[in-house]
C-alpha cells in the first residue's frame, strides 16, 4: 500500500494527504484547473497491488516526485521475492538500486539476479550478507549502461530480482511483539506432503489461438511431467463444448501421464466460452471419484481453471456462475482461477476462487507466460496442512486478522496479526490444528517503529476489502465503512482512498508551501509555514566514532584513534535540563531534558530518559526543538512543525534536515557539526517506560577547542591510560586499572549500545566507565547542570 507521497515544488517540500477518493479527486482537479502543480495517487482496480499516479506540472517548473509504499512479502516456493522493474528506455545519469534487508530470525540465503545482467554488468552487483542483515547495490555508470559506445540505447531493461528466506526453527513459527500488537509468521518445516487430486479445466476457445494456446500447451506438458505418482488428475478442455480427456480422474502413473501429454499436444483453439459447464463438470468428476472411493482418503481436491475471457456461451452472467459453482462445490474442494491476459474479467475469477477456498492469479501475456503457469502450479501442488486453525488465548488478544486457512502449501507462509490485551506474555500460548500444540514466549523488542501495528492494519484492510466483493448487502456496507475508516487512519491508499498533493492556500489566498502537517491553533510565534531558503534534499552519513547519549541516560564516547571507548551514566531527577554541548566561539548550544518512568517500578528505581533536545545556533539564527512527539524547526523566528510519522528532507542556506519516519532526524549545520536524534518507541500500554530519544554527534572536529558540556568536553580528545587488564567477576567484563587526571582508578570494563545502524537491539560497544561530578561552577542556571569528568 502507498503510504507517503511527497513533491518538491519550487524548492519546497509538500506532503501528500490521504482522503476519500472523491474528495482527493476534487482537490486535485481544482489545483489543475488553476494551472498549479499537483499530484494524485490512487489504487487501480479493486485490489491494492496496482497504482496510478497523475501529476500536473505548472509551466516552466521542475518537480521531484517521491513515493513510499509498504508491502507484506508473500513467501512462495520457500522464499521471499523483491522485484524491481526497471525500464528507463535510455541511459540514466545517476542510476542506483539499493536494498537493505534485516530479519531478526537470521537469513538462510540471499540471491540476486536480473533479466538484463550481461557479463559486463554482473560484477557491478555488490552483495554483503551477515547473520541477519544483507546489503545489495547495483550502480552502473552512464557508459556502462549503454548498449554501445556513444549510442542512446540502454542495457538496463527488465527485472532486478532479490530472493531470500529466513532461518526457521521447529514449532509454530515466529512471533514478533511490539507496542501492544503482535504478528505471527507460521511456516512449520519438515511436514509431509498431502496427495493432490487435481482437475485442469482450460479454455481452448477462439480467443486462445496463437501464442496463448502454445504457451498453455507448453505449461501443461511441464506440469503433467511434475505430477507425483500418488496424485490423481483429469483434463477438461472447453469452448462452447465440454471435452474431457477421460471421464474420471486417473492415477498419475508414468503411462497415464505420457498418454495425457500426447492428448495435450493435439489440442487446438476453436469456438466460444462456456465456463459454467466446464467448472461444474470438474466438480462432479471429483465428487464421483470420492463417492466411488477411487481417491485417497487423506488427499486434497482442487480444480485449476485457466481462461482468457468472459463467458459468452451457456450461462453467461458472472453472478449466476459464481452462485452455481459455490453451490456445487459446497465447501468440499478448492478452486484456483488463472486469468490469462489483459482482457480477462479478473474480479469475476477472484471472487469465484475466494468463495471456494482458492485464490486467483493473473497470467501476463509475455514470453514467460508458460513459466508463470508452471510456477503457480508449483505453489499449490504440495499442500502440507488442510483446514489450518491458529488459536490464541481469548483473554489475551483481540481484533485478530483471519486465523482460519483452508490449506498451507509447501514453501508458503501464514501470517496472522492482532492486538494484545495483556502484556503477561508468559501465558501467551498458541495452538495450531491439525498439528500438535506448542507454547510461544515472544519477547517485545524494537521493530522499526509502529511496524507491527501497521502490518495488522494492512492485513485487516485487505480482508475487509475482500468482504466487499461477497456476502450480504449489510456485510458489504459494514466492511466498506470500516476499510475506509482504517485507510484514512493509517494513511493507506486503497480502492476507497487516494493521496493528493497540492499547494495549500494561506488566509490571504496566496500560495504557501506546506513543509509538514499544519500547526495547531494558538501555537506561539509560528504563524507562517514559509521557510525561506529551504529546499528538499536527502543526505546520508555514517561515522565510525560518534559521541552519543542513548538510554537511561547512558553516555558513550568512541575514540577511533585508540580503538576504545569511555562510558558514563548520570542520575538526576526527572525534568532536569542538562547542557550537552556549548561552543561559545560558534554559538552552538545543545541542551537535553530528562523525563522519568510513568510510575515507580517494583524495584523502586526510577529510570530517566531524554525526551527533549534543544539545538541552537545563535550566529545562524537556527533553533530546533525535538521531542518524542514532534520537531519544531525555526530559521530567524519563522518555522515549521514536523511529526515523527512523516518522512521529510529540508535544505536551507544554514542547515540541512533529513527525517526518516519514526526512526531518526539528522541535522547538519552549515560548515559545522552534524547531530543525529533517534526515536525509541515503547509499547503504549507499558506500565512504566516511555518513548525516549537518543542523541549522536558526528564531525565533532568542526567545533572550536573551547567547546564544553557533558558531551562537548570530550570532542577534542581524552587523555587516559588503561593497563593491567584482568578477569573480573563476570567473564565478559574484565577489570582494569585506569589513569586519568592524575588519578589511579580500578574499573570494570562494560558494554554500551550504539543504536544508529541497529535500532532493534543496538550494537554492543565495549567501554571503560568514568565518573562525572558537578564542576566548581555548580549549576549553570536554575535547571541546567554542568558536569566534568574525573
Amino acid at each position: 500500500m502507498v503510504n507517503c507521497t511527497n513533491m518538491e515544488i519550487e524548492n519546497q517540500m509538500y506532503v501528500g494527504e490521504v482522503k476519500e477518493k472523491e474528495k482527493a479527486k476534487k482537490q486535485y482537479e481544482k489545483a489543475v484547473s488553476t494551472g498549479q502543480t499537483a499530484g494524485l495517487v490512487k489504487a487501480s482496480g479493486r485490489k491494492m497491488e496496482k497504482f496510478s499516479v497523475s501529476v500536473n506540472i505548472a509551466a516552466e517548473s521542475n518537480v521531484t516526485f517521491i513515493l513510499t509504499y509498504e508491502e507484506l512479502l508473500q513467501r512462495k516456493l520457500g522464499m521471499y521475492e523483491i522485484i524491481t522493474r526497471v525500464k528507463p528506455k535510455s541511459p540514466v545519469q545517476e542510476f542506483k538500486i539499493t536494498a537493505n534487508i534485516y530479519e531478526p530470525q537470521g537469513l538462510s540465503f540471499v540471491d540476486t539476479r536480473a533479466t538484463f545482467l550481461s557479463n559486463e554488468l554482473l560484477p557491478l552487483v555488490q552483495k554483503t550478507v551477515t547473520e541477519n542483515k544483507a546489503h545489495i547495490s547495483f550502480s552502473p555508470t552512464l557508459e556502462q549502461q549503454r548498449k554501445c559506445a556513444g549510442c542512446d540505447g540502454t542495457l538496463i531493461d527488465g527485472d532486478f530480482v532479490i530472493t531470500y528466506d529466513v532461518k526457521r526453527e521447529q514449532g509454530l513459527g515466529n512471533i514478533q511483539v511490539h507496542n501492544g500488537y503482535f504478528v505471527h509468521f507460521f511456516a512449520p518445516p519438515a511436514l509431509p506432503r498431502v496427495p493432490v487430486n487435481v482437475v485442469f479445466v482450460f479454455d481452448r476457445s477462439g480467443s486462445m489461438s496463437g501464442q496463448k494456446m502454445r504457451q498453455t500447451v507448453d505449461a501443461l506438458l511441464k506440469i503433467l511431467k511434475d505430477l507425483k505418482e500418488e496424485d490423481h488428475f483429469a483434463l477438461i478442455a472447453f469452448d462452447h463444448r465440454i471435452i474431457p480427456w477421460r471421464y474420471s480422474l486417473t492415477k498419475a502413473s508414468k503411462e497415464n501421464v505420457s498418454a495425457a501429454m500426447d492428448h495435450v499436444r493435439g489440442i487446438s483453439s476453436y469456438g466460444s466460452t462456456n465456463i459454467n459447464d466446464a467448472v461444474l463438470t470438474g466438480v462432479r468428476m471429483l465428487r464421483k471419484g470420492r463417492s466411488e472411493k477411487q481417491l485417497p482418503e487423506r488427499s486434497i481436491d482442487m480444480i485449476i481453471l485457466l481462461t482468457d475471457g468472459m463467458p459468452n456461451d451457456g450461462e453467461s452472467h458472472p453472478e449466476k456462475i459464481q452462485s452455481n459453482v459455490r453451490s456445487e462445490i459446497g465447501g468440499d474442494m478448492s478452486l484456483f482461477c488463472l486469468g490469462f491476459g489483459n482482457d480477462v474479467e479478473y474480479s469475476f475469477l477472484d471472487v469465484m476462487s475466494k468463495e471456494n477456498k482458492g485464490l486467483a492469479r493473473r497470467i501476463y501475456e509475455a514470453s514467460d507466460a508458460a513459466l508463470q503457469l508452471q510456477g503457480f502450479y508449483e505453489e499449490v501442488s504440495s499442500p502440507l496442512l488442510l483446514e489450518v486453525d491458529l488459536r490464541y488465548p481469548d483473554n489475551a488478544v483481540d481484533f485478530l486478522t483471519t486465523k482460519n486457512f483452508n490449506q498451507l502449501f509447501n514453501g508458503s507462509e501464514i501470517v496472522v496479526a492482532g492486538r494484545l490485551n495483556d502484556r503477561d506474555l508468559d501465558n501467551f500460548m498458541v495452538e495450531a490444528a491439525p498439528v500438535d500444540l506448542n507454547v510461544m514466549y515472544p519477547n517485545e523488542g524494537y521493530i522499526f517503529g509502529d511496524f507491527t501495528e501497521r502490518l495488522w492494519a494492512y492485513l485487516t484492510i485487505q480482508q475487509l476489502l475482500e468482504k466487499r466483493l461477497s456476502g450480504s448487502s449489510d456485510e458489504k456496507t459494514n466492511a466498506t465503512a470500516k476499510a475506509l475508516e482504517m485507510s484514512l487512519q493509517y494513511s493507506f491508499v486503497t480502492p476507497l482512498t487516494s493521496m493528493v498533493v497540492t499547494k495549500p492556500e494561506t488566509e490571504d489566498g496566496t500560495d504557501s508551501p506546506l513543509i509538514a502537517d499544519k500547526l495547531t491553533e494558538g501555537t506561539s510565534d509560528m504563524t507562517s509555514y514559509r521557510y525561506p531558503g529551504i529546499s528538499a534534499t536527502t543526505n546520508y552519513y555514517h561515522a565510525s566514532s560518534p559521541i552519543l547519549v542513548d538510554g537511561d541516560p547512558h553516555f558513550l564516547i568512541e575514540l577511533s584513534d585508540r580503538d576504545d571507548a569511555l562510558c558514563f551514566n548520570i542520575n538526576d531527577k526527572p525534568g532536569t535540563i542538562f547542557n550537552l554541548v556549548k561552543d561559545p566561539e560558534s554559538g552552538i548550544l545543545v541542551n537535553g531534558q530528562v523525563v522519568g518512568d510513568k510510575k515507580i517500578p517494583p524495584d523502586g528505581k526510577i529510570n530517566t530518559y531524554f525526551w527533549r533536545f534543544g539545538i541552537l545556533h545563535q550566529t545562524l539564527g537556527v533553533r530546533i526543538e525535538v521531542t518524542t512527539e514532534d520537531i519544531l524547526v525555526f530559521q530567524d523566528n519563522e518555522g515549521v512543525k514536523l511529526l515523527w510519522s512523516d518522512s521529510a528532507a529540508l535544505k536551507g542556506l544554514n542547515m540541512d534536515l533529513s527525517l526518516e519516519k519514526d526512526r531518526s532526524l539528522t541535522v547538519t549545520l552549515k560548515d559545522s557539526v552534524k547531530f543525529v536524534v533517534l526515536l525509541h518507541k515503547v509499547w503504549k500500554e507499558h506500565p512504566y517506560h516511555r518513548d525516549y530519544l537518543g542523541f549522536y554527534t558526528l564531525e565533532t572536529h568542526l567545533l572550536s577547542p573551547s567547546v564544553h558540556g557533558l558531551l562537548g568536553q570530550f570532542y577534542h580528545g581524552v587523555k587516559f591510560e588503561v593497563s593491567d587488564l584482568r578477569p573480573g567477576e563476570v567473564p565478559e567484563k574484565p577489570d582494569a586499572t585506569m589513569f586519568v587526571k592524575g588519578l589511579e582508578l580500578n574499573v570494570t570494563r562494560g558494554w554500551q549500545r550504539d543504536f544508529r545502524n541497529e535500532m532493534t537491539n543496538g550494537i554492543k560497544v565495549p567501554c571503560c566507565p568514568i565518573c562525572l561530578v558537578p564542576n566548581s561552577e555548580g549549576k549553570i542556571s536554575e535547571y541546567v547542570h554542568n558536569y566534568t569528568y574525573v
